[in-house]
Formats: structure tokens, sequence, C-alpha cells
């Protein structure tokens, strides 16, 4: 069974953009290729525990395994050390992304704390990143089982070449954009 969003980009929102953007051909018209999740621990000299829980956390979240980063190299200003964990991540592709991106959009961002929309700001190149500073927000952690309070970093890679096309697919999807005073225009074009 096809994710709700996925099923709504396949029926609607692909020939909605194709027409609002003017493509020809509905193969140019952008898409969500994935979603990466990821947070950092920075406590993670005090010993595994701190490690493994952030993981099994964060897995939780995203809804499948997420992998435990490791430094590259050592940076002594830091105290840290080449393989030393450094935080969590987890890359989502096909149906759980779009689940994720659904559970975000109607459940996540709307229950954070005097949420006035995201920023339109992308990196020209089809990707769209967010941060979320608390990841108590989401509905699968227990307050109660979590130490410490952690943010998260969540990119959104689309095909798309510009920002204009990001925002616009992204916005189809209902990400609730910011709206500017002086801009009357439709958030994401």
């Amino acid at each position: 069974m096809n994710a709700r969003l996925e099923e709504l980009y396949k029926r609607e929102i692909r020939e909605r953009l194709k027409e609002k953007l003017g493509f020809s051909n509905v193969m140019q018209v952008p898409r969500l290729l994935k979603i990466v999740v990821n947070t950092g621990i920075k406590d993670s000299a005090g010993g595994g525990k701190a490690v493994e829980a952030v993981r099994v956390i964060m897995s939780n979240i995203v809804g499948q395994a997420a992998v435990v980063t490791k430094a590259h190299k050592s940076i002594a200003g830091f105290k840290l050390r080449e393989g030393a964990p450094i935080g969590a991540m987890a890359t989502l592709r096909g149906k759980r992304m779009y689940a994720f991106l659904d559970k975000l959009i109607n459940v996540v961002l709307p229950s954070v704390r005097d949420f006035q929309g995201v920023t339109t700001k992308t990196d020209g190149t089809g990707n769209y990143t967010l941060g979320i500073k608390d990841w108590m927000v989401f509905p699968e952690i227990d307050y109660d089982k979590v130490e410490q309070m952690r943010g998260l970093g969540i990119s959104m890679h689309t095909d798309a070449t510009c920002e204009k096309d990001t925002l616009a697919l992204l916005g189809e999807f209902g990400m609730p954009f910011k709206r500017s005073a002086g801009n009357s225009k439709e958030a994401g074009l």
C-alpha cells in the first residue's frame, strides 16, 4: 500500500506542477528523492549507552534502523578522536520517506511551540533543509525515557534544478512556509 502523499503526488500534484511550472512532459516535474534525518551526540565520550539510546530513539522517529555516524578525523579543540561516535542518521526513500514527510507536515510542525512556518530558503540546487530544536515534538518519543533534549536536522533532496521548483514541490505537499509581510504571492512560487 502506498503512502498517502505518494498517491497524492502521482494522482494530482505531478499534473498541477506540470501546468504551474510550464513543463511539457510529466517526467520534467520535480520529485522527492530522499529525506536524510540526523542528530549530533555531544556527550558520546560518556560511553555507549548514550549513543545507543540516541540511535534507538532516532530509529523510532523515522521508522527504520538509524546508523551511528563516526568522526572521520581527530580534532583536539573539540576533544574528538577519529572513529568516535558523533551522531546518528537515517536516509529515507520510497514509502517511508513519504510517510515521514506526511507526519512531519501534519503532526510534528503544527505541534512546535510558536510555530510561524518554515523558511523558504533552499540551497538553489533542489535541496531543502530544516532544523527542529527539540525532538520531543515527535509522537514516538516517550518523555519519561529521554534523558536529554536533542535537535534534528532534516534534509529533503529533490531532482529540481532551481529554488522555485523545489519550493513549488514542497508547497504542493503542504509544507507550511512562512509568508513574508510584503509578499502576497503564493508561498512556494
